[in-house]
C-alpha cells in the first residue's frame, strides 16, 4: 500500500455530453454543454489561426510560461493575439458556427508577461455558448484571418452561419 499513489484530483469543467436532459429530470437540466465549443487563437503578426484546446483552461501553447496581468504596460512590446470562442450548433440543414466571440490578448515572450482580462475571456466563452456573435470590434487583419480560418475549416458550416457573422467579419478594401 505504501507504493500506491493516489491519482491527483482534477478540477475543471464538467462536460455534459449530447443532450443534457437525456430524458432525466435531475442534475444537468438546463446546463450548457462545452462539447461544441472550441478555442481558436489568432496570431495576428503571423497571419494564422489555430485551434488550441488548452485555452479552455488558459493552458494553450500561446499562454504557457506567461504571467498574465490586467495592466497593458506589463506586456508592452508583445505580440497581439485574439482568443476566439467558436460554438458549433445544428440546424435542420446541418452544423453551423452559432456563437463566435473574440477576446484580446497580448504576449511578450521576452518579458514572460502578458495582458488579458480573464473575466472577459470567461464571459465571452459564455456568450459564445449562448449563440452570440461578438467580433465586429476586431481589427481588419484579424477579421480576415478568422474569416479565412472558418471558411477553410468547413465551408458548409460557414455558409449555414447567420448573416451577422459574415457581416461582422466582412472587411471593405480601401
Amino acid at each position: 500500500m505504501a507504493n500506491e499513489e493516489k491519482p491527483k484530483q482534477k478540477i475543471g469543467f464538467t462536460i455534459i455530453k449530447n443532450d443534457p436532459t437525456d430524458g432525466h429530470k435531475g442534475f444537468g437540466i438546463g446546463s450548457l454543454s462545452l462539447e461544441n465549443v472550441s478555442p481558436v487563437i489568432i496570431d495576428v503578426e503571423e497571419d494564422i489561426a489555430r485551434i488550441e484546446i488548452g485555452a479552455m483552461h488558459a493552458r494553450s501553447d500561446t499562454e504557457r510560461g506567461i504571467k498574465f496581468t490586467t495592466n497593458r504596460e506589463d506586456s508592452e512590446g508583445g505580440k497581439p493575439y485574439w482568443l476566439v470562442w467558436v460554438t458549433i450548433d445544428y440546424k435542420a440543414e446541418g452544423p453551423y458556427y452559432a456563437g463566435v466571440t473574440a477576446c484580446e490578448m497580448v504576449v511578450n515572450r521576452e518579458k514572460r508577461r502578458g495582458y488579458k482580462l480573464l473575466a472577459d475571456h470567461v464571459n465571452r466563452m459564455d456568450k459564445s455558448m449562448k449563440r452570440h456573435i461578438m467580433v465586429d470590434f476586431m481589427d481588419d487583419r484579424s477579421k480576415n484571418i478568422l474569416s479565412n480560418f472558418l471558411q477553410t475549416h468547413n465551408l458548409e458550416m460557414w455558409e449555414r452561419s447567420e448573416a451577422q457573422l459574415h457581416n461582422d467579419l466582412h472587411v471593405t478594401s480601401n
